[in-house]
């Protein structure tokens, strides 16, 4: 846009400024053009329309319209079609691949608000292996929907409280939604929808205040993490005993020294205590049920448990076992 305005602007002035080598078939004989007249022969000429009634009339003012107004004409011409049919192409590739995702996206995650939170809900998911294709972020807010989209993510733009922002992106079929709005009624708001198009789905929310928790839960969310209290208590941690915090921060730090995973039981550790093995135990989950290392019900370990351990960062929490610790992954039942 702004070169077209420059070609214009040049061309009006030289046409402006050599003004009395031109004349108008509509004026009296002697008559030079104005700036009006400059404007209006500018515009029919580089659209190509020309109905000649303004005319160059010197033999100056035609080689000027030969070697300089032409080529400006031309230029403008290939700018005009270049930036129409780059358009054209841009939105029918984005219209193309929309159409494809749409097809055969299911089982996905949508992530509601690409802020700090969403971006490190996203990142935690790629590290641990969940590809890129699954993930659909949706957010108001162009300038973060371009960087979810430069990060190579679908995108959806709109507020995710309508409805209709969310059918876009596919909620009816996600297997997980991960909301981190700015503000909680907003948090509520999107919960409810979401809710409401899948009643299915694994729901994971963001609150900034703890009062809202119980809120967002009757909303709809399976899971809701108080954003501002986990800051806080990290923060109380740190200045009671610095080396504790360092510890806590770490777990919450993801690609660095400890993780806290969720891995599935081996064959071997039936029947274990959960203090006796090579993992560092810290919960089981038994029937949908959370149970911590020290709980009578789980003094043995039984088949269909789950473990919630502290492992090297170096393992995947979500990686396939066996292997980590050597032992084989099969028995005999015998």
């Amino acid at each position: 846009m702004l070169l077209a305005i420059v070609i214009l602007g040049f061309t009006v002035a030289l046409v402006w400024f050599d003004r009395h080598n031109y004349r108008d078939a509509n004026d009296p004989p002697g008559y030079a053009v104005d700036l009006v007249d400059a404007i209006y022969y500018t515009t029919v000429t580089l659209s190509t329309t020309g109905y000649g009634d303004i005319a160059p009339v010197s033999s100056g003012a035609r080689l000027i319209n030969a070697f300089v107004i032409t080529p400006l004409r031309i230029a403008f011409l290939v700018l005009l079609i270049g930036t129409t049919i780059e358009v054209l192409a841009t939105q029918g590739r984005e219209l193309f691949r929309v159409a494809r995702w749409r097809k055969n996206m299911d089982e996905h995650v949508v992530v509601i608000g690409y802020g700090t939170k969403g971006r490190s809900a996203v990142e935690t998911l790629i590290n641990n292996g969940l590809d890129k294709d699954a993930i659909v972020v949706v957010d108001p807010s162009t300038t973060a929907l371009g960087e979810a989209h430069a990060d190579g993510f679908a995108v959806v733009t709109g507020d995710a409280t309508r409805r209709e922002v969310l059918r876009r992106a596919g909620v009816a079929k996600a297997s997980q939604v991960i909301i981190t709005t700015d503000r909680d009624d907003s948090t509520v708001l999107s919960t409810l929808n979401v809710r409401q198009l899948n009643p299915n789905a694994y729901v994971v929310a963001a609150v900034r205040e703890s009062d809202n928790v119980a809120l967002v839960r009757q909303s709809g969310a399976d899971s809701v993490v108080t954003s501002s209290d986990a800051v806080g208590r990290l923060l109380g941690l740190s200045t009671l005993s610095p080396t504790l915090g360092e510890v806590m921060e770490d777990l919450l730090t993801y690609g660095d020294g400890l993780e806290v995973a969720e891995r599935d039981l081996l064959v071997p550790e039936v029947g274990k205590a959960p203090q006796s093995l090579p993992d560092q135990v810290i919960a089981v989950v038994r029937d949908g049920q959370v149970h911590r290392y020290f709980d009578p019900a789980v003094t043995q370990l039984v088949r269909g448990d789950r473990l919630v351990v502290v492992r090297p960062a170096q393992e995947l929490p979500w990686a396939p076992r066996p292997g980590t610790h050597g032992e084989d992954a099969s028995v005999d039942e015998d």
